[in-house]
């Protein structure tokens, strides 16, 4: 089979394309045909930091088609469509690849209308969303329609694809939902995915402009940037809210009002999807199935995240687009549906 494969850490230069001999699935296993590989930021990151095997297949996330399992697998069966999660956390076997061989627990069947693009932007987007939106003080610590009801949420970076994945989710659970984005292009992907409110930070009050539609402030804030949004979270957010940090965009020291904050008990909850308790990881799996199941996580331009495609020979192009910047989600086109 065909494979994007590194045995050096550093820039995209370090991918290479090569055959690989087809795994075999164990017991409790699941052996996928990788139809689409999702690139997150951490699998560039990841490219660049330490490499603890000898050879490594990026991506963590991806979708497909089950064509063999294991003794013991009860849940999907061969022939099904999944969506994978975490494929290479702690492992050398990402979905960069044509086939790949993953633990049960990892390998969660897409319904009839969920497409693989969908399925492949899942995983660390969504689940992140999810954890971010469940540590307040007081719950809710699962989602479901009506589990955000009453509650504000501020999603800075509506645009990007954790902040995507937040904004349908929080609609999903019933939150009125306010984003913070750049510029008009960015505000219009924002609304797509359901915000109900848009403010752009580069321009007028965007404090005031959030609390004009949350007089309270903001229950929950899922946080991209910590360092450059901390006088705007600190202005606005409510009595026993929590700032749900998940990424360290513009910089990796922050400096807090303690006074404003302590007087109306906010807290900051940092939050990295890899290393959450296992039960929560389990919760987040299964809530993100349900909302698909829904219809209430889309992707796609219309849904506010536009998707790019690469071929699977040019997987060194999709993470430089992502190492970049690019607006909406990278997939690579591992092979036809």
């Amino acid at each position: 089979m065909r494979a994007i494969v590194y045995s050096q850490t550093g820039d995209s230069g370090v991918l290479r394309l090569a055959e690989r001999p087809v795994p075999e699935p164990g017991p409790g296993e699941v052996r996928v045909r990788v139809v689409r590989s999702g690139v997150n930021p951490t699998d560039w990151k990841a490219r660049r930091g330490a490499l603890s095997h000898a050879e490594a297949v990026p991506n963590q996330d991806g979708a497909g088609i089950v064509d063999a399992t294991g003794p013991g697998v009860t849940g999907v069966a061969r022939g099904d469509r999944v969506w994978l999660w975490e494929a290479a956390w702690g492992r050398p076997d990402g979905t960069a690849q044509e086939h790949v061989v993953l633990p049960e627990r990892q390998v969660v069947p897409l319904p009839d209308g969920a497409s693989l693009d969908l399925g492949a932007s899942l995983g660390i987007p969504a689940l992140t969303a999810h954890r971010c939106l469940t540590v307040a003080d007081g719950g809710p610590d699962r989602l479901a329609p009506g589990a955000l009801d009453g509650r504000t949420v501020l999603v800075a970076g509506g645009a990007g694809a954790v902040g995507n994945a937040a904004i349908q989710l929080a609609r999903w659970a019933g939150a009125t939902v306010v984003a913070t984005v750049s510029g008009p292009e960015k505000a219009a992907l924002a609304r797509a995915a359901g915000a109900h409110h848009v403010v752009n930070y580069r321009t007028g009050d965007p404090a005031a402009e959030i609390r004009a539609v949350a007089p309270e402030g903001a229950d929950i804030v899922v946080e991209v940037a910590p360092a450059p949004n901390a006088a705007l979270d600190a202005a606005v957010t409510a009595p026993q809210g929590v700032v749900a940090v998940y990424a360290n965009n513009g910089g990796d020291e922050v400096t807090l009002p303690v006074r404003a904050l302590l007087t109306r008990n906010v807290r900051y909850h940092f939050v990295l999807v890899y290393t959450v308790t296992a039960a929560a990881k389990d919760a987040a799996v299964a809530d993100v199935r349900a909302a698909v199941e829904a219809g209430a996580l889309r992707v796609g331009e219309e849904a506010g995240l536009p998707l790019h495609h690469f071929p699977l020979e040019r997987t060194a192009d999709a993470h430089d687009a992502v190492e970049s910047g690019v607006v909406g989600k990278v997939l690579v086109d591992v092979a036809p549906e």
